[in-house]
Formats: structure tokens, sequence, C-alpha cells
């Protein structure tokens, strides 16, 4: 792995997870003490983070992006748009036995399960599900898009009744695709999607002061 390749690894994960908070302001000069990185191989990375989203110009340095709850929004619009796509390849296909890989992946979870755990398999669940279809386009669309709500979604995962509902109704999603019924499937996942983003967005919005109060950034343009 390259100089640039580790540093935009490792603040990639530390972007995601949270250790740099939405709206931190981040040098250049702290990366390179940080990850023992020279300064081209640091631009390189950034200016790659740049691109998912994560990380934005601030004059002559850098910040890490805010949680845009307008983003949140339009992303979902996105997602229903490519995942159900997908999904409908997927239910047309012979051999869906693969769905069986995806609930195991649901059933590894339980009540001793780290929330990061909870929070990986959940983001895995769409893009594995998207992954099926067949598709490269599809699959790297979804990836990107869950790539992007990571943070967001981090948030989430502190609500159990919340992750219940999420697991119940992947649970729902999976089945109809293993009987091959592309309109159920469909219908269950646009709900999904559509349910996650309103719940996303009020909890966002209703939990900003407290948010902004641990030093996160929430915008809502």
């Amino acid at each position: 792995m390259s100089q640039m390749q580790n540093v935009e690894k490792q603040l990639r994960e530390m972007i995601l997870g949270l250790e740099i908070g939405p709206g931190e302001r981040l040098t250049e000069r702290w990366i390179e003490s940080r990850f023992g990185a020279s300064r081209t191989p640091v631009r390189a990375a950034l200016l790659r983070l740049e691109t998912e989203g994560l990380v934005c110009r601030d004059g002559r340095g850098w910040t890490v992006s805010p949680i845009n709850l307008a983003e949140i929004e339009q992303i979902a619009v996105y997602r229903e748009a490519v995942e159900v796509a997908a999904v409908k390849l997927t239910c047309a296909l012979e051999d869906r036995s693969a769905v069986d890989v995806i609930e195991a992946m649901l059933d590894s979870c339980d009540a001793g399960t780290p929330r990061e755990e909870w929070h990986r398999v959940g983001m895995d669940f769409h893009i594995e599900l998207a992954r099926l279809s067949g598709n490269e386009f599809l699959f790297r669309a979804v990836r990107d898009a869950m790539t992007r709500l990571s943070r967001a979604r981090w948030l989430e995962v502190r609500d159990e009744a919340a992750l219940g509902r999420a697991w119940a109704e992947h649970r729902a999603i999976l089945a109809a695709v293993r009987a091959g019924d592309a309109d159920e499937a469909a219908h269950r996942l646009s709900a999904h999607i559509v349910g996650g983003r309103d719940r996303l967005v009020t909890s966002l919005h209703n939990d900003r002061r407290g948010l902004r109060a641990r030093g996160f950034a929430v915008v809502a343009v």
C-alpha cells in the first residue's frame, strides 16, 4: 500500500467513524505528523476524499464535510432508483440462493454485537444485495451512496428500536427476493429507503443542538 493510500484509508476510517467530527478543521501539517507522511501524498489523499464528499476546502485548509440533511434526502431519491433497479434484476435470476449469505450476515448480529458491527452489516446489506444483480454500475452506485451516508447512519445505530425495525424490513426484502417476487421486493425496498430517510432526517434535525454541542456540524442546505 502506498503512502497516499495509507493516509486516505486511515483518514476515511476516522471520518466515517466520527473520530474526526463533521465540521472539524484539518491541516496538512497535522495529517503529515499523525501519519508520518510527506506533503504530496497527503494532498493526493485529501483530493480523493474530497471526491467522496468527506472533506471540503476551507480557504487554504480543509474541513471535514458537515452532515447535510438536504443531501441525505437527495441520496435517498438516488438510492431508491438504483437499488430498486438492482433488486428487480436479482429477482429475475434463476439462481437466487446467494440471498442466504446476506441473511447469514443479518443473523450474525445479536444483543452482544458491538454497534460498529451493526453499522457495517446494515450498510453491507444494501451493497451486497445490489452486487447480486450482476450489474457493476448499479453495485458501484449503491456502494458510493452508502459511503456518503455512513456518518449519518452511525448516529442512527444508537436507537435499538430503529435497528430492530431495519432488520425486520431487511428480512422481508430478502424473502421477496428469494421468492422471485420483483414487485413485492421493489415495494418493500422502496418503503424501507424512504422510511429510513424520513426517520434519519427527523432524528438528526431534532438532535442538531445536541450534535453541535459535541462539535458536529449539521446543515440543512
